[in-house]
């Protein structure tokens, strides 16, 4: 029962980690990416949809995204959801490919960005306190139920701070990276 406890918890903080992970990958470092414009939303047949759904984003350059709609009646819907998007991004038509140019950041949004980024290791580091959290109130009921003795519970609670703390190493590993990406010129 203790095993299975810290298995669910240890799977729990696994996603944490990668949610805290994909939240990054949408930051904007001084490199064009193509999952910056994962959030876009396009109405597509009176439906929104995500950009990806409607079109291909492609990296042309370090610093350039190309977007091709999948029907040339999408370009000024994908254009105008762009410019809504509140990226900061600026999209320029030519034809049917719709070409983003990522300005190079100031010092100061870089500044701004890492605030970010330590905001969501905060975050992340909440949600496995929160997880570990749960663990420990499950390893209580099963003491008040009589299912394991007070020496158990409190290895249970030892192996489950470990595994945080294994977790925790791994947000902090993964914002000093983003940072270190950030404050690159």
């Amino acid at each position: 029962m203790i095993e299975e406890i810290k298995q669910d918890a240890s799977s729990r903080m696994e996603k944490s980690i990668e949610s805290f992970r994909h939240n990054l990958s949408k930051l904007r470092t001084g490199r064009a990416n193509a999952s910056l414009l994962d959030q876009v939303i396009v109405s597509y047949y009176g439906s929104d949809v995500p950009l990806s759904q409607a079109a291909t984003v492609s990296v042309a350059d370090a610093r350039m995204l190309n977007v091709t709609p999948w029907e040339k009646d999408l370009v000024p819907v994908i254009e105008k959801a762009i410019l809504a998007s509140g990226l900061g991004l600026n999209p320029s038509t030519s034809g049917s490919v719709i070409r983003i140019a990522l300005p190079p950041l100031t010092e100061e949004r870089r500044r701004d960005m890492v605030k970010i980024v330590k905001a969501e290791a905060e975050n992340a580091r909440i949600s496995l306190r929160n997880i570990r959290r749960d663990a420990n109130g499950d390893f209580k009921e099963l003491l008040k139920e009589k299912e394991i003795t007070e020496d158990e519970e409190r290895g249970a609670e030892e192996g489950i701070q470990k595994i945080t703390d294994k977790f925790v190493a791994q947000v902090e590993k993964i914002m000093e990276e983003k940072e270190a990406d950030l404050l690159e010129v």
